[in-house]
């Protein structure tokens, strides 16, 4: 995989609930700061899909935690599409201290696109693909993927 070039950025406020009994983020605190991620990515690239109608599911998972979030990092989750297939596309995104730009933990993620009325996944839509590959600023389009 290339080098990932990140043009979303979303500032993570802490909350006391994150923090565990060790005194750091939870590992799986983890995970809801790519979901919002995901959504303020997609909420800015792709602003017109009817999410009554659409949806995108995470079929495929992967963190790598590499340095503890301690209650005073300010913090960031970073994220970037770098393939699209037929139905699905790979996300990478990385949660940093933004002071310091240190990288605390990696996901990559494999996203399915899903028609909620017929409860199945669907083709990416063209015109997602071609707002994401503006955002991204280059032609993701692979079409190897088996999703």
């Amino acid at each position: 995989m290339e080098e990932i070039e990140f043009h979303h950025t979303l500032p993570i406020q802490l909350r006391f609930n994150d923090i565990d009994k060790f005194g750091h983020v939870n590992n799986a605190v983890y995970f809801t700061f790519y979901d919002l991620g995901k959504t303020e990515y997609f909420a800015s690239v792709c602003p017109h899909v009817d999410w009554g109608k659409d949806g995108i599911v995470v079929v495929n998972i992967e963190a790598n935690f590499l340095s503890q979030i301690l209650p005073s990092d300010n913090i960031a989750v970073e994220t970037a599409v770098y393939e699209i297939g037929h139905k699905s596309f790979h996300l990478f995104q990385r949660v940093i201290q933004t002071e310091t730009k240190e990288v605390k933990c990696i996901c990559k993620s494999v996203m399915v696109t899903f028609d909620l009325e017929k409860n199945q996944s669907k083709e990416l839509d063209e015109d997602w693909k071609e707002a994401i590959c503006r955002f991204e600023g280059k032609d993701l389009r692979k079409y190897a993927t088996h999703y």
